[in-house]
């Protein structure tokens, strides 16, 4: 029994040790990834939004490499999914509301 104990502890260390600084790595992204928009951040989203426009007008959408449209499409596949995801934990059904 005593050793099952000290070989979970080396285990435990060893889980610490290795997998604190892929933490440290995941904070780092979470707080600038998942902190909502500020208002300093509105004219940059603007702007975003209308070179995304002025792009899908002139035709630039066909100069993209295909590891770019692969990225793209995944993507939109995400956020499409979650989106369905979220409506069904809304309605808590899967199909149509419970009226």
């Amino acid at each position: 029994m005593a050793s099952l104990v000290t070989k979970s502890q080396g285990l435990v260390s060893t889980l610490i040790r290795q997998g604190t600084p892929k933490f440290n790595t995941f904070l780092k992204y979470a707080k600038v990834e998942l902190t909502p928009p500020s208002p300093a951040d509105i004219p940059a989203i603007r702007e975003g939004i209308g070179r995304l426009l002025s792009g899908a007008k002139n035709g630039a959408w066909k100069n993209v490499t295909v590891k770019e449209a692969t990225v793209n499409t995944v993507v939109t596949m995400e956020v499409i999914f979650w989106f369905y995801i979220g409506e069904c934990i809304g309605k808590r059904h899967f199909v149509g509301y419970d009226v």
